[in-house]
């Protein structure tokens, strides 16, 4: 089985597909301005669309794939594509299963590694929640695996402030519907920003605790639409993890993050819950990225803050072959940044808002 590695000689396993650059909310950080979708119905990808794209990346050993948007939910009958990508676990087990057994005749030490580590496909939403609650039932059943809700806070005046809509206790019945039908872990994404609602960060600790979620803490990044991100509305890693520390003591569980985003902390008393703390402009990850993004209107990104983008749905829709698709993967796939630009002092911003580009 192909692998995707790319020039920096990391492993591509992590694909987020957006479904929608529409959203219902208009959070301050990301779609304040309530910009028209750029994604048309003619230029939007169709769910077969996506699930021959996403076949074909499962093909090159992707391990997890997450919807996004905007709001993915907004996507209409998002149970239907669910069905279609869960159907991808088949094959993904199917290949590791034949890894398995040339496993015992390959001599390579480093193919062997890559075979052991082969993991069955992981299928993940994120949503702020609006309308999960009805539908999740129907989500699991369609095959969905985790799901990650965005709370950015946990008063409901300041919820409305931040996200445009008095929505604050649908957040809540989401998570606890993704807990009824073990759509778990459940973590809940907060994005911090100085002055807005890092008054909160202890009490979003304590909610980890008493809801037993993983709570993640997510620096303030330059995406949002309105541009008016700023150095000094970033909370640190640093000043998230003293914080938290001071009120419930934490405790590292592992030395390295891997390729994952966040540093994760469990809580010294062995209360239940998780602290997760995503710091990519302090202590940014590039090093291990495993991801790539497909946008809603079929565009390959290669990094969450790149100025370039690769037409895949003109590719696509042109009559290309499943290898010359490949192909074309693997061509952007070498092309991915070694790192994001944030602290240089040219820095550009991303072509797209967050909206835009899946989170």
């Amino acid at each position: 089985m192909l692998l995707l590695r790319d020039a920096h000689n990391r492993i591509i396993r992590d694909l987020r597909v957006s479904l929608t650059d529409r959203c219902n909310f208009r959070c301050f950080y990301c779609l304040p301005n309530g910009e028209p979708p750029l994604a048309r119905k003619e230029t939007i990808l169709t769910f077969e669309e996506i699930e021959r794209i996403c076949e074909i990346f499962v093909s090159l050993g992707i391990e997890k794939i997450r919807l996004t948007g905007g709001e993915p939910m907004l996507r209409k009958d998002i149970e239907v594509l669910v069905e279609k990508l869960a159907r991808l676990k088949v094959q993904s087990q199917s290949e590791s299963q034949i890894s398995n057994l040339k496993f015992q005749i390959i001599d390579s030490e480093n193919r062997k590694s890559q075979i052991a580590n082969r993991k069955s496909l992981d299928l993940a939403l994120t949503t702020n929640g609006h309308t999960f609650p009805r539908r999740a039932a129907n989500l699991k059943k369609a095959g969905l695996d985790r799901v990650t809700i965005s709370l950015d806070s946990l008063r409901r005046e300041r919820f409305r402030e931040i996200t445009g809509v008095d929505a604050l206790e649908n957040v809540f019945e989401s998570i606890e519907a993704a807990k009824k039908y073990n759509l778990t872990p459940v973590k809940i994404n907060c994005v911090l920003v100085r002055g807005r609602n890092d008054d909160e960060i202890v009490d979003f600790a304590r909610f980890a605790r008493e809801r037993d979620v993983e709570m993640r803490f997510i620096e303030f990044m330059p995406l949002d639409a309105g541009g008016d991100w700023r150095r000094e509305s970033i909370v640190t890693a640093r000043e998230i993890r003293e914080t938290i520390n001071r009120a419930f003591p934490l405790h590292l569980k592992e030395k390295s993050r891997g390729a994952e985003t966040a540093w994760r902390y469990s809580f010294a008393d062995g209360a239940p819950g998780e602290i997760g703390i995503v710091a990519p402009v302090t202590e940014m990850f590039c090093g291990a990225c495993s991801r790539i993004r497909l946008t809603a209107d079929g565009q390959i990104r290669t990094c969450l803050f790149s100025t370039d983008e690769y037409n895949l749905r003109a590719f696509l829709r042109g009559g290309a072959s499943r290898a010359e698709i490949v192909e074309f993967i693997q061509a952007v796939v070498l092309k991915k940044e070694a790192r994001h630009s944030i602290n240089d002092e040219k820095f550009a911003p991303a072509s797209r808002s967050m909206s835009f580009i899946g989170g």
